[in-house]
């Protein structure tokens, strides 16, 4: 009997192997070696149906004690988060499911009037992209990116898939609806570039799954206070790391989780650490977008590096 793969095995082909000892050299706008930022998850659920995070074993349908926890993220959790994003001066890359302008817009409003990025992040996350064919999966970037245009006024320049589901042309069909780049590879602490079979420019931009609090504190059950204990050693660990190249570390949260008040009051002090290091001019404390942005510009800059 021969192995599956005898030879070379599938692989994606939308970028190349390069260790991350041997990349090109730069420094993020402000002259610091470590870009940080936070990504704010905001979803809704349809009610009596689809998938969604759980607090304890679904229940048959209507499942009142999961949808009412993740509720709670809109109605609660989700304006404490705020005042401590305010009270710190943080900005934010909010991932907005378009079923908040039907359910909640007051609560996109808000990021909006702060001035916060708003990303693509599907229409609910009580669905999955994954199981679209390609006509219904373009046909949800676009009128997620036109409906975001229309009600806040900020056209989407990036999109991370409810439950990061994709198809085999998700990011071909990002780069043809003009979407620049995509949260939904965790596999690098730098931007890299992906090739689309247009041709046109996608920038995977790192987003974690690890230090983010659906995994941590749902799937392996970490306590608030070792969750916060996580990012701030992450947050340590790669400011030391970045002497030598340039990093970027994303922090995934959801209001419903890190909105509850125990957490939140531990999550404030992480936040307070890093805010700290921000005043010293240690880290580029930014956005999603503005990362791709300076990829963008490096890459006309220096073509051969980045291009």
């Amino acid at each position: 009997m021969t192995t599956r793969w005898p030879d070379r095995l599938p692989a994606h082909d939308r970028f190349d192997y390069r260790p991350i000892t041997r990349r090109p050299d730069h420094v993020w706008p402000n002259g610091a070696r470590l870009a940080v930022y936070l990504g704010f998850n905001i979803e809704h659920f349809a009610f009596g149906d689809g998938l969604g995070a759980c607090i304890g074993p679904a229940s048959p349908q209507p499942d009142v004690l999961n949808h009412g926890w993740r509720e709670y993220g809109n109605r609660v959790g989700a304006w404490r988060c705020l005042e401590l994003f305010d009270a710190l001066g943080l900005p934010t890359g909010a991932l907005i499911n378009t079923a908040l302008y039907d359910h909640c817009p007051e609560l996109v409003r808000a990021f909006v009037a702060r001035g916060d990025e708003l990303i693509g992040h599907g229409h609910s996350n009580a669905e999955r992209q994954g199981v679209l064919d390609e006509d219904h999966e373009r046909a949800l970037l676009v009128r997620c990116r036109e409906r975001i245009q229309r009600e806040s006024g900020q056209t989407p320049a990036g999109w991370l898939s409810p439950w990061i589901s994709e198809t085999s042309v998700t990011p071909d069909l990002l780069a043809e609806t003009g979407y620049g780049y995509t949260l939904n590879w965790c596999h690098d602490d730098q931007p890299v570039r992906m090739r689309t079979r247009g041709g046109g420019a996608l920038w995977s931009v790192p987003y974690p799954q690890e230090l983010n609090d659906i995994p941590m504190i749902v799937g392996r059950l970490m306590d608030a206070k070792d969750f916060t204990a996580m990012v701030i050693d992450n947050f340590d660990e790669m400011l030391d790391q970045s002497r030598t190249q340039p990093l970027v570390m994303g922090l995934a949260l959801h209001p419903y989780i890190v909105g509850q008040p125990y957490r939140l009051r531990h999550l404030r002090t992480a936040l307070g650490h890093l805010a700290r290091a921000r005043d010293r001019g240690d880290v580029w404390f930014t956005t999603p977008g503005a990362i791709a942005s300076h990829m963008d510009a490096l890459a006309r800059e220096r073509p051969a590096d980045f291009g």
